[in-house]
């Protein structure tokens, strides 16, 4: 079967009685090149096992399967199973969980189900819920690699650098724990239903050791305190939340010991400037 071949895709869901569910932001994709270019994005062989999110009918599940030892497919929704029982029948690798993957812990997944190989993920997230999943797949700390695609203006974000109108704080969280690559585009005609926004896909490679020293709780309150307001400079960001301790000219001459303008704002930095406001700050 065709899992991107639309009228395919129509009599499967006829036969099941399924309705799409906009809550749960589902977009089958009807285009055969997105699969395989995904598939092909998160660099998978024999030794990888790989959790994916979202799997929907499985288009992209038959890719990971023909590529990696062993696929868990996470799925929410009831009413996909017995479809993905009757698509993945013949990928005797794949393991579908129905579970909420915010629910989900994640390392013990990947301890029970990916012993002895490499534990990546490829997805299709659903836009309603890709900031708190890449959160928690980063937070995690058990995955080689994270190939997702997710919504453009988002990938944007995630890849976006120091100075750049897209760089917020989700940008250096990300950053922080990977490096982040923006790799394709995917248009809105390539789903059923075709959504109002067009798609990308990034890899996530987490880094081994932290791109910077300090404190991790410590430099994200000021990143957060830094983009909390992103039209008002940094000293006067760091004075709405730091006024309690610190005189606002105490907080000037932090942020010139620093090396930066009393006129900077929040987005202008990277994370090793804000590594180094928060060892002065503390």
């Amino acid at each position: 079967m065709d899992l991107c071949d639309i009228r395919e895709i129509k009599a499967l869901l006829v036969r099941h009685g399924f309705h799409f569910s906009k809550s749960m932001g589902q977009n089958f994709l009807i285009a055969g090149w997105v699969p395989q270019n995904i598939a092909d994005a998160a660099e998978l062989d024999e030794d990888c096992a790989v959790l994916e999110i979202g799997p929907g009918i499985g288009p992209l599940t038959q890719q990971l399967a023909r590529r990696a030892r062993k696929v868990v497919a996470v799925e929410l929704d009831p009413a996909l199973l017995p479809i993905l029982n009757e698509t993945l029948s013949n990928h005797t690798n794949v393991e579908i969980i129905h579970s909420d993957v915010m629910r989900s812990d994640l390392p013990a997944i990947v301890a029970a189900k990916f012993s002895g190989l490499i534990p990546k993920v490829c997805a299709n997230l659903p836009y309603n819920i890709t900031t708190p999943v890449l959160t928690k797949l980063l937070d995690a700390g058990c995955f080689r690699s994270i190939t997702v695609m997710i919504q453009r203006e988002v990938a944007r974000r995630i890849c976006a650098a120091p100075g750049d109108s897209d760089c917020g704080a989700f940008s250096l969280f990300c950053q922080y724990h990977a490096s982040c690559e923006f790799l394709f585009e995917v248009p809105p005609d390539c789903f059923l239903p075709a959504p109002k926004v067009t798609s990308a896909v990034v890899r996530l490679t987490p880094h081994a050791t932290p791109p910077v020293n300090g404190d991790v709780d410590a430099i994200f309150s000021v990143v957060k305190a830094a983009f909390a307001q992103r039209r008002k400079t940094l000293l006067n960001a760091l004075s709405s939340v730091y006024g309690n301790r610190f005189s606002k000219d105490a907080l000037r001459q932090v942020i010139m010991n620093c090396g930066l303008s009393e006129n900077v704002r929040g987005e202008q930095l990277g994370l090793e400037q804000f590594s180094a406001l928060a060892k002065a700050l503390q």
